[in-house]
């Protein structure tokens, strides 16, 4: 699909877009919309009383597009240095598939559709909250943190880590502690995750300009704090069994999880030389994404079976 396609336009001076759908679709980075997806739909599921399916999927559709919009936005605002990073460089806009007018578009009008879609179907503050953390990505991380400081990722983390508040909210109309806890897994989780992935990219983002914590602090530094995150986040990861809105099947997966997780960060603390290094980087990387499906996972079946199982439901207490 192009938006003009026809010779004519062309030689009338008219911008020719070889845009795709798949193109439009890559702008809304699926892999990262598919993990708000996710987590959103645990912040919808932990709400104390059924939510009306239509409406319940009515939001995690605006809360997905509203992600879509973040990619969308980020991607237009970031195409001067995704254009000189090897993982990137393929993207829409780099790339020539897209024009950075074509993205800025696009990703104003779903945010705009995004927001005010969740305020009509579930409520205004849910829509509001969604909203802040379309801005918040875009004009807190990607225009000003990203390119001026290597704890960009720990502040703009909390933009990942919004949606299961957002769902909590589209599900309730308030806040619950649940949802508190939920994005503070998410937001503990980042840094080491993507931490790991800088270590082994660093020469990639010194070559773009990006302050990455290995590239300001140096590697060592990097899996200091990457340990001492893992640390922070093995405790965190209990809390939802702790404030018993989990079970303790919840907890003992958990727990395994968590030390797994720590194991991983010794490796990396300790093994800094070497092709092996940045092989137990990326193994780290790839189990911390394992590890963040894996417990949002265990949340959704239990609350499914919970709906399934009244029974069940009286054993999962709600800390509101």
């Amino acid at each position: 699909m192009s938006f003009i396609s026809d010779s004519s336009a062309a030689s009338q001076g008219v911008t020719v877009s070889s845009a795709t759908p798949g193109d439009f679709i890559a702008l809304m980075k699926p892999r990262v919309m598919s993990l708000v997806i996710f987590t959103a739909l645990t912040g919808i599921l932990i709400a104390p009383t059924p939510v009306n399916p239509i409406i319940g999927f009515a939001s995690l559709l605006a809360i997905a597009v509203g992600a879509g919009a973040s990619g969308a936005l980020n991607m237009w605002f970031d195409s001067d240095i995704d254009a000189v990073m090897r993982r990137t460089r393929n993207r829409p806009i780099p790339a020539g598939r897209v024009t950075r007018q074509e993205a800025l578009t696009f990703g104003l009008v779903l945010a705009v559709l995004s927001v005010f879609t969740l305020g009509f179907v579930a409520n205004w503050a849910a829509a509001a909250l969604l909203a802040f953390t379309i801005f918040f990505y875009v004009a807190i991380y990607t225009m000003q943190l990203k390119r001026s400081t290597p704890q960009n990722i720990v502040i703009g983390g909390a933009a990942g880590a919004f949606p299961p508040m957002v769902g909590a909210l589209a599900a309730t109309g308030h806040l619950s502690l649940a949802s508190v806890s939920l994005f503070a897994i998410i937001f503990v989780w980042t840094p080491p995750h993507f931490w790991a992935l800088a270590l082994v990219k660093a020469d990639d983002f010194a070559r773009a300009g990006i302050p990455m914590l290995p590239n300001v602090k140096g590697a060592d530094r990097t899996r200091r704090d990457i340990l001492l995150y893992s640390l922070v986040l093995a405790p965190v990861g209990l809390t939802p069994w702790l404030m018993g809105f989990a079970s303790p099947v919840y907890g003992v997966l958990a727990f395994a999880l968590g030390a797994l997780f720590l194991f991983h960060a010794v490796r990396v603390y300790l093994v800094r030389d070497g092709e092996q290094a940045n092989r137990f980087a990326m193994r780290m990387f790839g189990f911390s994404i394992l590890y963040l499906s894996l417990l949002f996972a265990e949340i959704v079946g239990e609350r499914a079976l919970a709906l399934a199982l009244p029974a069940m439901s009286k054993s999962l207490s709600m800390p509101w």
